[in-house]
């Protein structure tokens, strides 16, 4: 295992064009294969491929995957199936004009990445902006771990969210009851379920609190894109259904935003109505491990005063 400190690497940007020239090919390759085959493409001696993060993970297959993500959100890779990839002509204009090697700026100009570059900044606590203008020695070093983690979770909520608004509306609702039902809503017997469909008056979904069901917490979800919030009159009208269904109590969901009209509304009805837009809903998911998964965990050590005394 080698020292990533002696042993240089490419940045993970430096990864983009070796992968779109495997790629060209225009076959389907598996992520295993791809990422093996990039690294051939890109020179990686033994020693390189030999260093590790600290995790025990190659660092080079590493940027590897990260490329091949930001290649994909700018749609100059496509996944016709899950862990396969495909070359674009996107990416095909992208190798063509750009040969040399790719970086970040070039993908931001496309109207994809331009797309999931707002959801990115809007589930990032520090924007990359005042991010980039901090210099490390300003900060200590577990704020450098939580800003990286803050990072990454950003990467991760931004395209979790493009696949929540993909979803088939069946699905999403089902997701959106079993986040609930993760933060402990439904009891012990996990005690909820969808009801969508052809006829649902208006809700997606209804969880019991107690045995009985004497108790209950009536879900709508709604799978929309940036932009297109929520307003007062669709609020107002899920509070009609929960008027119908004799509940007082409603969750709200959307993979947008609310209107200011409509969360003035919600805010000041008899019924208790909790209205969840995309960022809450994605930080929810992430925080509940719902659509998401542990890749990592690092441990980050003190000295014990008490063992020393």
């Amino acid at each position: 295992m080698s020292d990533e400190s002696a042993v240089p690497l490419p940045r993970w940007q430096d990864f983009m064009i070796p992968a779109l020239r495997v790629l060209q090919d225009g076959k389907v390759w598996s992520r295993r294969d791809l990422i093996a085959a990039t690294l051939d493409e890109a020179g990686m001696t033994q020693e390189q491929r030999s260093v590790m993060l600290k995790g025990g993970d190659p660092s080079a297959e590493n940027r590897i995957s990260w490329a091949i993500s930001d290649l994909t959100r700018a749609q100059a890779i496509e996944r016709p199936a899950r862990g396969l990839s495909t070359i674009t002509d996107t990416g095909r204009m992208l190798l063509a004009e750009h040969p040399d090697g790719l970086d970040r700026s070039h993908l931001e100009v496309l109207p994809a990445y331009a797309e999931y570059q707002p959801l990115r900044a809007g589930l990032t606590k520090t924007s990359a902006e005042v991010q980039s203008k901090r210099n490390d020695e300003e900060r200590d070093p577990i704020q450098q771990v939580e800003d990286g983690i803050d990072r990454v979770q950003a990467e991760v909520g931004a395209e979790l969210l493009q696949r929540l608004r993909a979803m088939d509306p069946s699905l999403f609702e089902q997701t959106v009851v079993e986040l609930l039902l993760k933060m402990g809503y439904g009891g012990a017997e996990q005690r909820g379920k969808r009801i969508g469909g052809t006829g649902d008056g208006g809700v997606d979904g209804v969880i019991d609190q107690d045995a009985l069901g004497l108790d209950q917490i009536y879900i709508q979800a709604k799978r929309y894109k940036e932009g297109s919030n929520v307003g007062r009159e669709t609020i107002q009208a899920f509070v009609g259904a929960l008027h119908g269904a004799g509940a007082s109590r409603g969750v709200f969901i959307t993979t947008s935003s609310f209107t200011d009209h409509a969360r003035t509304y919600a805010a000041g009805i008899p019924s208790r109505v909790i209205l969840i837009d995309s960022v809450r809903l994605v930080n929810l998911m992430i925080k509940y491990r719902v659509g998401v998964q542990v890749k990592q965990t690092y441990d980050v050590v003190d000295l014990d005063e008490d063992y020393f005394e």
